[in-house]
């Protein structure tokens, strides 16, 4: 009797952890979704790579306040420092491929095509991770970049050019995603998240010069301080999600982003998603899902980053 309830103690415990995790999941991801809204509106005020630099240099200001070489002395240790370098660097282009695509572009259209990053990450997997896929995934793969061709129809009038900053970002993001895992192995996520915050404040600080606006007025200035509160937090909270539950259970979470960007689209810049968008992100997230049922079906490591913030 006293092994069952411990078992049942044990399974009540995990689900729990699964609860949370998955709250922390779905926090982290409206958090993103705030930060792409704010991120949107200052592209009519300013030059997106100045909206990159706030980002970038207030997270690290903040995160400074958490985790440091001081508190942490082992913060700046990584076992693969080329690596970081080279995830920090693609994780910077994939946010400014994002923030030049939100200038032209919806939010829900966007997101709709950032989330096409696990395909690619899929793909990448084989020569880099020695995880290659099967015919099953490739095909979930082509359907889902169907998908994206719905979204942005290109050749019917419905591709605005933009939608290319939005792929080459999706690119980005998903060969940092498949470094993430490589380094995941050897640093810890303080050390990953010190390395991105501080490469992508290092490498935009010398563009400012040449494409700074001062803020109209103390909003304007706080949103600019506002997006790197917005991502620490959300990566924060990404981050503890994971320490308690699966990837495998978290990842389909991410998803929910979506409602969160037709909700602030519509809230804030009076934006009605098409059904071209809406099919298309359906088809989209079904290959998604269906690639992260094959990947926890075949035990291998699902790892859940977000979308690019």
């Amino acid at each position: 009797m006293t092994g069952n309830k411990t078992k049942a103690i044990d399974i009540a415990q995990q689900r729990r952890q699964r609860l949370t995790g998955i709250a922390l999941m779905c926090g982290a991801v409206a958090l993103f979704a705030c930060l792409d809204t704010t991120a949107k509106y200052l592209n009519t005020h300013m030059d997106a790579m100045q909206i990159t630099w706030a980002r970038y240099t207030s997270a690290f200001v903040l995160t400074l306040f958490v985790s440091n070489p001081f508190t942490h002395t082992g913060l700046l240790r990584t076992a693969r420092p080329k690596l970081q370098i080279i995830r920090s660097l693609l994780l910077l282009v994939a946010t400014v491929g994002n923030f030049l695509a939100l200038r032209w572009l919806q939010l829900d259209e966007v997101l709709s095509i950032i989330f096409t990053f696990p395909f690619i990450v899929a793909v990448a997997s084989g020569p880099l991770l020695g995880e290659w896929i099967g015919w099953r995934r490739w095909s979930a793969i082509c359907v889902g970049f169907g998908g994206v061709l719905l979204i942005t129809r290109p050749g019917f009038g419905g591709m605005h050019p933009a939608a290319l900053f939005s792929l080459a970002a999706t690119v980005s993001y998903g060969f940092y995603a498949v470094i993430t895992r490589i380094v995941s192995r050897v640093d810890s996520n303080q050390t990953s998240l010190f390395y991105s915050n501080f490469i992508g404040a290092l490498v935009m600080l010398p563009v400012i010069p040449f494409v700074w606006t001062t803020p109209e007025n103390w909003a304007i200035a706080l949103m600019l301080v506002g997006i790197g509160v917005l991502g620490s937090a959300g990566h924060f909270l990404l981050i503890a999600g994971h320490r308690i539950a699966p990837a495998a259970v978290l990842s389909p979470f991410v998803y929910t982003q979506l409602i969160w960007v037709v909700i602030l689209g519509y809230l804030v810049f009076d934006h009605v998603p098409n059904g071209w968008t809406m099919a298309g992100a359906a088809i989209v997230i079904s290959s998604g899902l269906y690639l992260l049922y094959r990947e926890r079906k075949l035990g291998k490591t699902t790892t859940s980053e977000g979308v690019v913030e």
